[in-house]
């Protein structure tokens, strides 16, 4: 089993001191400690601390290269450190022709264990750890995604959460947005980094490190594949059927310890839950560009310190097993691209019973006192309650249309129009001036959301499409639908869709003026 590095005193720590050290200490690899690291696992780095340790990989190791892929809303720059290209470019990192693995951590900066691990992963790698894993891969990695959030750190973050005692940041960013239900509607800068991260680099495989709410099970971590009914069977196959079985086994195997797929218990709701099909969540996101994904959730009521290793194992032989299966993962993404036009796929969906019962590990835990608050924290005993339920880990369509072979953006829907291009679509001029056939959706009625979720509250129509000759007015932009992102069009311009542009309240002049701005070209 791996042991962590022994705590030292601080004296001339890159993390936590680089300015103090005299110009006779020299720099090495072995000196960077996480902030976490260093204090015993009492505290999590903050940002500096983040990018002084990114910047000595970088300045230490051939190999580490750092750019940034975005700002923040308070103007961070967002660290990206790349291995395995000749420079940190998406230029370079295409030019090898190798897996690209995309390793995001913090995007709710108050589960930290990712943004720890994946530094400490960097620091393994350029102290020869993991010597092969650039033969076949090039990892993109991006520690502190929510690095506003992780600013506002505060004893009482995630108050339940066995630490770090010197507190977290919070979950959602400086706007108040959940930067995990922001991939449709791109309402925070971040967002919008991230997708243009993604279709500049284009990553393979997309791995998302989080901590769980909630449930008192017995695992150590618990994962997830990309959720929506319309991701690709292959990558579905691919991640059930082989990856996260082989990483389970293995993790048992070196460790002991138990990984499972993610789910909650409630008594009143029996069996085992997953959390959500939609694609606002980066998870079924990723899926829906065509791409692998994988969610990492570690326990909350583990300690800090079995979080952030727990993670980092995680990661290790996900790795392993993408250096070893790489050809097979870019076959697997080279076959998802294939157009879906006339393909009938979801537009709603519910969670899908499995067939028998399941045997889950369910676990306790005990109370403790946060030594500085006073109040109760919970900490995970080894306890082990294997109990049979029915798992509810996927989802099967409620509401599905046909993929269409073409949709037309009128101009009154601009703002959408923006948002398509900034997820990186590809849009063309329309035939204007003449008229063409097409299907236009006629609304029946309208339901909106009391409350506003994230900013926007949420609108469901309700209506059919109907076929009509239109001339397209100046302005049009054709959207088509056969382009690798061919899901991910067909997710945020459906009028039913319960993920879309409709949905987030981005149409919605149009909508109360009683027109649906997207057309559509239904399939040959």
């Amino acid at each position: 089993m791996r042991t962590r590095l022994p705590v030292v005193t601080p004296l001339c720590l890159l993390v936590l001191a680089l300015p103090a050290c005299t110009e006779q200490e020299s720099e090495s690899l072995a000196d960077l400690l996480t902030r976490a690291e260093a204090t015993d696992f009492i505290e999590t780095s903050r940002y500096d601390d983040v990018m002084e340790m990114s910047e000595a990989l970088a300045r230490l190791s051939d190999d580490i290269h750092l750019t940034t892929f975005g700002y923040t809303n308070e103007g961070r720059a967002l660290p990206l450190l790349v291995i395995g290209a000749d420079d940190a470019s998406p230029e370079a990192v295409m030019a090898t022709g190798k897996t690209r693995v995309y390793l995001q951590g913090n995007i709710h900066a108050g589960e930290v264990c990712g943004k720890e691990a994946l530094l400490m992963l960097l620091r393994d790698y350029a102290q020869g750890m993991y010597p092969s894993w650039t033969d076949e891969l090039v990892l993109i990695v991006a520690p502190i995604y929510n690095a506003d959030g992780n600013e506002r750190v505060d004893l009482r973050n995630r108050p339940r959460q066995h630490g770090p005692l010197g507190g977290m940041g919070q979950r959602p960013n400086a706007q108040g947005l959940d930067l995990n239900r922001d991939h449709m509607k791109l309402d925070s800068p971040e967002a919008r980094s991230v997708v243009a991260m993604m279709t500049a680099y284009d990553p393979h495989v997309g791995v998302d490190l989080h901590t769980t709410n909630g449930t008192r099970h017995a695992y150590h971590l618990t994962y997830s594949p990309p959720l929506h009914p319309n991701t690709p069977q292959g990558i579905d196959d691919l991640l059930r059927n082989e990856w996260l079985p082989t990483v389970t086994d293995r993790i048992r195997d070196e460790h002991g310890w138990e990984y499972y797929y993610y789910g909650n218990h409630n008594p009143r709701r029996p069996g085992w839950y997953t959390f959500d099909h939609r694609p606002r969540f980066n998870n079924n996101y990723i899926g829906l560009r065509n791409r692998i994904a994988i969610l990492s959730e570690a326990y909350a009521y583990d300690t800090f310190e079995d979080r952030v290793m727990s993670t980092l194992w995680f990661v290790e032989e996900i790795l392993n097993f993408a250096h070893e299966r790489a050809a097979d993962i870019r076959s697997v993404v080279e076959a998802a691209d294939a157009s879906v036009v006339g393909t009938e796929l979801a537009t709603r969906a519910t969670f899908e019973q499995s067939p028998e019962e399941v045997t889950i590990l369910m676990g306790e835990v005990a109370e403790e006192r946060h030594p500085q608050t006073g109040e109760i924290i919970l900490r995970r005993i080894e306890a082990t309650n294997p109990v049979s339920m029915y798992e509810y880990g996927s989802f099967t369509p409620t509401d599905t249309e046909t993929a269409p072979e073409t949709y037309y953006v009128l101009p009154e829907a601009a703002d959408a129009l923006v948002r398509l291009q900034a997820h990186g679509v590809v849009t063309e001029a329309a035939p204007t001036g003449s008229s063409v056939t097409v299907e236009r959706f006629v609304i029946d009625s309208t339901s909106v959301a009391t409350n506003a979720f994230q900013g926007r509250n949420e609108r469901a129509l309700f209506g059919s499409w109907q076929t009509s000759s239109v001339v397209l007015p100046e302005g049009t932009i054709a959207v088509p639908v056969d382009q690798p992102l061919g899901r991910l069009v067909f997710s945020l311009l459906e009028a039913r869709s319960d993920d879309g542009f409709a949905n987030w309240a981005i149409l919605d002049e149009a909508i109360e003026a009683g027109s649906y701005p997207i057309l559509r070209v239904p399939a040959g």
